[in-house]
């Protein structure tokens, strides 16, 4: 015990000081109508703290339970406790029993993370409960972290689902609790490794620190043997006050081995009766100190932070409690024998607090936290495309959100809070479908059946608020519908293909005019589109691919689909198009199929693709220029192993790991060619489960690949992981680049990590990192990047090759929890997936900021709406509906993106971003700052009133200050720093460097 007590005191000799004056916070936001509505009595946050013993360990105990958005069960079968025989887990009974523990003893606090379970609570509970949860929230014995709808996965999702998602959780919360709801810091705890951008956003949110617990094995050894395990994440190459303090956890976020005291848990608990002979207090304490002197010495400073906790534990709150009571207690107790370690209740924001008055230097990083691996053979690199279908939904239903809640807030028909609830049906959705085994595709197969429910009955909700808008907007006199084909991924919509006339409503919710080559599955042979003038467009009929139209899934009598291009859609708003099957002759030309020549050639005035006589494709000509380009679909076999030690781990839903090297499927397409005015395609057949159509349209500079890969068959009982290749000539040395969740790029270098030295195992599925939106990578002369529908894993396993995996089929659970094999099926076989690549090469100087706009038309375009108009002449629907509409006068810069447009909290009030879409040295033109005018930009609208908020739209950015830690041997101020704020003169000008996203509340009304 001497000893012990030395080693804790040898390491409070090292010089740490303490500072006064934390931190508080200000001006937080009761009500997002309201922000200056602030209770000012309150003592949570940094005022609530317990103060730290300069001369001591601080032990920060954060009592706190995670739970997960569903995983082995449902949200709701989470939340109610149902289904015990998968796992015992209720969400509501955890809520109880916590309060009514806090209640009982002022000195304990606790701290919870997700929003969508709180609130679900929240709603059922009585209107004196609820005070006495605000008393605590004001006390800060009860302290919201995180405060996103859920605790969001970092590779696969989105940044604009991210932003989303923490919009949505943090408003509730600050509606509700006011200046005590706002969090402080981000409590990731979970998640399979960590992104950069993540950093970024919570930086830009005004959160001041970031705890996790998951990263490489090997980089956690280095870190915690040079006692880096708490830093400064560069967040941003781009931003300013980007920086993030991070904090990685020590046990994951369990309780110390030993001291779980939940009935989950079967710890021995304190026996502390004076006169028990089962008493062992002293026992328990020894060994919680001697555990504690293990974990001081991986830590600079003389706080540390223990999370006692774990899954959806404190179902017996008062059980937990009773006994953290005890263990602070006695150890305190010893401090009487010379003992420097003070344990106290705690949180992550006091622990930051503890930190920052500390004093200390920190290491940085500026990379990210990916790939995961938890052994040498364990790479968590196969979640990055598990379940495809369930990751592409997820994006159309984000889609879908962006058109919803613009045409909700423009629309006067829509302001009911009856059409409000619809869309927050969808708002919820998309919130749980961001959680970290949702977006993953690391959930039971039931879990994800019920988020593909959840999400269908959200498309059902918002398409009664697009539909009530629409009619609205456009006047019409009819008693047309405006409905959604949420099946045009298989080519079926039944209005295209049963209804004789129809029209097509093109809703585009970018701040750019657009254009659209529309694609309509049709059961005729001819028709004819005007546009609203009258004007008779140009059309392309196309037949079906083969294995497309025999799908079981399909119920379409569609065997061809109709094309054309939709030009000059306006900014936030709507144009229409008349469809009428015609009989008689009509001038065009038809699409006919080409007889295979011995080369293959489609292209346009910008370039052309060669296919050799195998069918592949081999070669590329851009601009005059001659290029090797390549594309074949090839598969890993997946391991299978037992799973009881690393060299035996199998593929699954988390892992990927495979047992050899890759095959190629074969070495003959089969070719169909098609060519017309708009797109000349290539109808691909590689084997009786993958097959492709590649197309150039009329003056596009990229490609488009539409890939189909299933069912993947097992029947010789191996599970097999597709990939596509696109091989190039490019000498890109071992370098790639990909996207961080679509936003700033991240260089990756083949075989290498920046803070270790790696050694790989496996180095394939080591290479792999996640592709949200890009991969690409260059050399002097020429630069190939693909875009992709949906977040993949991706690699670059060869100089000038890129790599996605496109859908994976397993047999064998990787025994990480989720008890299946990632083995999906639907109509009686394998899973098919279907999904979009979209290629682009060219001079790397030109090409970066092509790619950006691109890559915001193919994830955003203009959403189509079909309408029955059987009864109606071109005349009479031209008199009675009103056929283009737009909110905003003209189009936004090339580079400036209206990210975000909603209704708020009041009626005429609304949630305004806008970023910058290019990084700094992308582009020599478009990465310049850019200024807009809101006065030029919302001319169609009266302004009332515009206020700049934080990201998260939760706090006015004047009042915006976080805490700053020294990363240098000279301190940097660490008093809070104010985020500069617009001034009241220049409120309409509006400048937004490379990469930045600037949040306004507006109100405002639209001019008739």
């Amino acid at each position: 015990m001497k000893c012990l007590v030395i080693v804790i005191l040898s390491l409070l000799a090292g010089g740490v000081q303490s500072r006064p004056g934390a931190h508080s916070g200000s001006g937080l936001l009761v009500e997002r109508h309201d922000f200056d509505n602030v209770r000012k009595d309150s003592s949570c946050g940094y005022q609530s703290c317990p103060v730290a013993r300069k001369d001591m360990l601080n032990l920060h105990l954060v009592p706190h339970t995670h739970d997960d958005v569903g995983w082995l069960k449902t949200v709701d079968q989470y939340y109610y406790g149902s289904k015990t025989s998968i796992q015992r887990a209720g969400v509501q009974y955890i809520l109880d029993s916590v309060i009514e523990a806090l209640l009982h003893n002022p000195e304990r606090k606790f701290i919870y993370v997700e929003s969508a379970f709180f609130f679900k609570w929240w709603n059922e509970q009585t209107a004196e409960l609820q005070e006495a949860v605000k008393e605590l929230v004001q006390q800060g014995r009860l302290e919201f972290i995180n405060g996103a709808w859920s605790m969001n996965d970092e590779a696969a999702a989105h940044y604009q689902s991210l932003i989303d998602q923490y919009t949505w959780g943090l408003g509730l919360l600050n509606d509700t609790f006011g200046e005590c709801g706002r969090p402080r810091a981000g409590w990731q705890i979970d998640p399979f490794g960590h992104s950069r951008e993540q950093a970024s956003l919570l930086a830009q949110m005004g959160y001041d620190g970031l705890f996790f617990a998951r990263l490489d094995y090997a980089d956690r050894a280095k870190r915690e043997a040079n006692k880096d395990t708490e830093l400064i994440w560069k967040s941003s190459e781009n931003l300013k006050d980007s920086e993030l303090f991070t904090t990685i956890l020590y046990t994951l976020y369990q309780a110390p081995p030993g001291f779980c005291f939940d009935v989950l848990c079967s710890d021995e608990p304190f026996v502390d009766g004076p006169n028990s002979a089962e008493n062992n207090v002293d026992q328990r304490i020894d060994a919680f100190l001697e555990w504690v002197n293990g974990m001081a010495q991986k830590y600079r400073s003389n706080n540390l932070i223990l999370t006692m906790g774990g899954d959806f534990t404190y179902q017996d709150a008062g059980m937990y409690f009773k006994n953290l009571d005890k263990l602070i207690k006695y150890t305190n107790a010893r401090q009487q024998q010379g003992l420097k370690v003070n344990a106290f209740y705690s949180t992550p924001t006091c622990y930051l607090k503890a930190l920052h008055e500390a004093d200390l230097s920190w290491p940085t990083k500026s990379d990210d936290f990916f790939p995961y691996a938890s052994d040498p053979h364990t790479y968590w690199t196969g979640y990055y495309t598990s379940r495809p279908t369930s990751k592409r939904f997820e994006r159309v239903g984000n889609h879908l959100l962006q058109v919803c809640k613009q045409l909700t807030a423009l629309s006067p028909a829509t302001r009911s809070s009856y059409f409000q609830n619809r869309l927050t049906v969808l708002r919820d959705a998309i919130g749980v479908m961001q959680h970290h085994d949702a977006i993953t595709g690391t959930e039971k197969q039931h879990v994800a059946d019920d988020y593909a429910r959840m999400l269908h009955t959200a498309f059902e909700a918002c398409g009664e608020n697009t539909n009530e808008a629409l009619k609205d907007m456009t006047k019409t006199t009819t008693d047309m519908k405006f409905e959604s084909c949420h099946l045009l991924n298989i080519s079926q919509c039944a209005v295209s293909e049963t209804k004789e006339t129809f029209v097509v409503t093109l809703y585009n919710p970018m701040g750019h005019s657009t254009y659209q080559y529309a694609r309509l599955p049709v059961n005729g042979n001819n028709y004819v589109v005007r546009n609203s003038q009258g004007d008779v467009l140009t059309t392309q009929m196309i037949p079906l691919p083969d294995t497309v139209f025999n799908l079981k899934s399909r119920d379409s009598i569609a065997n061809q689909e109709l094309v054309f291009l939709a030009d000059e859609i306006p900014p936030m708003g709507f144009t229409s198009f008349f469809v009428t099957e015609a009989y008689d002759s009509v001038s065009r030309k038809d699409t006919e199929p080409l007889p295979k020549q011995q080369v293959t050639t489609i292209g346009n005035k910008y370039l052309s693709l060669y296919f050799n006589y195998n069918g592949f494709l081999n070669m590329v000509n851009i601009n005059g220029e001659s290029h090797w380009l390549q594309q074949n679909f090839l598969y890993y076999e997946g391991a299978l192993g037992n799973n009881q030690v690393a060299e035996n781990r199998s593929s699954g839903a988390y892992i990927f790991r495979p047992n050899g090297t890759e095959k190629h499927v074969t070495s003959s397409i089969k070719l169909q060619v098609y060519k017309g005015d708009h797109v000349q395609e290539v109808h691909q057949i590689f084997n009786d489960w993958i097959s492709q159509v590649i197309r150039v349209y009329e003056d596009e500079q990229h490609v488009e690949f539409e890939w189909m890969v299933g069912p993947i068959p097992i029947e010789d009982d191996i599970g097999k992981e597709i990939v596509t290749r696109y091989q190039s000539d490019i000498k890109s040395n071992g370098v790639f680049w990909t996207d961080a969740n679509g936003r700033e790029m991240i260089k990756r270098v083949r075989n290498h990590r920046d803070t270790w030295n790696l050694e790989l195992a496996e180095p394939v599925s080591g290479n792999y990192f996640p592709v949200t939106a890009k991969i690409a990578l260059e050399d002097k002369n020429q630069r190939m990047a693909v875009l992709n529908d949906r977040a993949q894993g991706g690699t670059s396993m060869q100089d000038g090759v890129l790599e996605l995996m496109v859908h994976r089929r397993l047999l064998k659970d990787d025994a990480f929890g989720v008890g299946e094999a990632l083995n999906e099926t639907a109509y009686g076989s394998g899973l098919i997936a279907r999904g979009k690549h979209y290629l682009m090469l060219g001079p790397p100087a030109s090409q970066k900021a092509k790619e950006r706009f691109l890559q915001n038309q193919v994830l955003t375009p203009a959403w189509m709406f079909l309408s029955d108009a059987t009864d109606l002449s071109f005349r009479d629907w031209q008199s009675s509906t009103k056929t283009a509409f737009s909110a905003l006068p003209s189009s936004l810069p090339m580079n400036v993106n209206l990210l975000t447009f909603e209704p708020w909290k009041q009626p005429f009030t609304f949630l305004i971003r806008f970023e910058h879409l290019l990084e700094q040295t992308e582009d020599p033109l478009y990465s310049a700052p850019v200024t807009i005018n809101l006065k030029d930009v919302f001319s169609k609208f009266n302004i009332y009133s515009v206020r700049e908020t934080t990201l998260g739209g939760n706090q006015w950015k004047e009042d915006k200050s976080r805490l700053h830690f020294s990363s240098g041997p000279v301190p940097l101020t660490h008093e809070s720093v104010p985020f500069s704020s617009t001034k009241p003169s220049d409120v309409y000008q509006v400048t937004l460097g490379p990469m930045e996203i600037r949040t306004f509340v507006m109100e405002m009304s639209l001019n008739n």
